[in-house]
């Protein structure tokens, strides 16, 4: 019997850093030591990723449904070696239209892309998790707009998805300006990182939609997301969590020189007993 697997939001970091050397690379090794900690958190290995990217949006959601998608380079300025590299994780034809007819059996209309490829927001998450590229993936679009109601309202239709195997992903950054990625962003990322984390953990289900529902009143809302494509991810992850508690699973305050960032598991804590988190989360 497949068991049901937890929901994740996951801060991704900056461009194609795992393929990366030097000062910029290191300074996500305490990402990346969450990240590589993330499959010993789930029941069993997944069937396949449902993965939605900060870096995908669509007039209306699209899903992925290419059998071996190929490699989106969303960035620039890195070195030239980076828009040659490979994710060769296989996509899922079928999870796509599980998708596609889960969204319209709660009257969402969700359309299909046979040619969308892996962006960053996919490829440098899973890069740590699954090096071996095994398990399968599919990527799902926000929606422009970015209504947290829509995308709330998208993760409760998928949720289903998680008793067949599926881990849904949301894959974002918990504070996202890049105008302010240096010391500036100390006391706005932690603002704002600390009403996410009371938001996510402390309180009812209901409560916990009100509240992002309304995430632009929190501390310094506009600051950590000028524009929220990076938070709404987080979105679709609480629909599909529905009543499961949260839990930080990475947290860093000084992450390229001055910015909090977190990540979230939404579910049952499956983590072995005695497993060492790495320290990844702070007291």
């Amino acid at each position: 019997m497949t068991k049901r697997q937890p929901v994740f939001f996951l801060s991704h970091g900056g461009g194609p850093w795992p393929w990366l050397d030097g000062e910029f690379r290191r300074s996500f090794d305490w990402l990346e030591a969450s990240l590589k900690a993330l499959p010993a958190q789930l029941p069993e290995p997944p069937r396949a990723v449902l993965a939605v990217s900060g870096h995908w949006e669509e007039p209306g959601f699209t899903v992925s449904s290419a059998a071996k998608p190929g490699m989106v380079y969303d960035y620039y300025g890195f070195p030239e070696h980076t828009y040659h590299i490979s994710y060769p994780a296989p996509g899922s034809p079928e999870l796509a239209a599980r998708v596609i007819d889960l969204g319209r059996a709660a009257g969402i209309a969700i359309g299909n892309d046979p040619s969308r490829g892996f962006d960053h927001g996919t490829f440098s998450m899973m890069q740590p998790m699954y090096p071996d590229a095994q398990i399968p993936v599919v990527s799902l679009s926000m929606r422009h707009g970015y209504d947290p109601d829509e995308h709330i309202a998208l993760g409760a239709a998928l949720a289903p998805l998680r008793d067949e195997g599926v881990v849904i992903m949301g894959s974002g950054l918990s504070y996202h300006n890049l105008r302010m990625f240096d010391p500036r962003a100390a006391a706005p990322s932690a603002a704002f990182d600390a009403w996410l984390r009371r938001s996510l953990t402390g309180h009812d289900p209901a409560a916990r939609i009100v509240a992002l529902e309304h995430w632009d009143a929190a501390p310094a809302a506009r600051i950590a997301h000028p524009r929220e494509d990076h938070l709404i991810p987080l979105m679709v992850a609480v629909g599909a969590a529905g009543a499961d508690p949260a839990t930080c699973i990475y947290s860093q305050a000084d992450l390229r020189g001055g910015v909090t960032a977190s990540a979230w598991r939404f579910g049952e804590d499956t983590t072995p007993t005695g497993f060492d988190r790495l320290g990844m989360v702070a007291a």
